[in-house]
């Protein structure tokens, strides 16, 4: 437990910054699940739309710095693999 007042400080907020990036992650990741789910199905402008809100979470990801930006490029090079490979 820190004893100096900014090591205090940066505790709470080291731990609000770790709730946003939490939050952040568990977006992209509902984001791209229903992109997922989108391709099973079997409408192409939900796919589109689907697609389309994916890569924009995932450059949003990489510009907060969620995400490293290669993991990023990785992620949305392979959802529009699967994208390119329905249309």
């Amino acid at each position: 437990m820190p004893n100096i007042k900014s090591a205090k400080k940066r505790v709470s907020i080291s731990a609000v910054e770790n709730a946003r990036n939490r939050a952040n992650r568990t977006h992209l990741k509902t984001v791209l699940k229903k992109f997922d789910t989108a391709i099973a199905g079997d409408d192409k402008k939900v796919i589109t739309e689907a697609y389309l809100q994916a890569v924009k979470e995932i450059d949003k990801s990489a510009a907060k710095g969620i995400l490293h930006k290669n993991t990023a490029a990785r992620r949305k090079s392979s959802i529009t693999r699967k994208y390119n490979a329905i249309a």
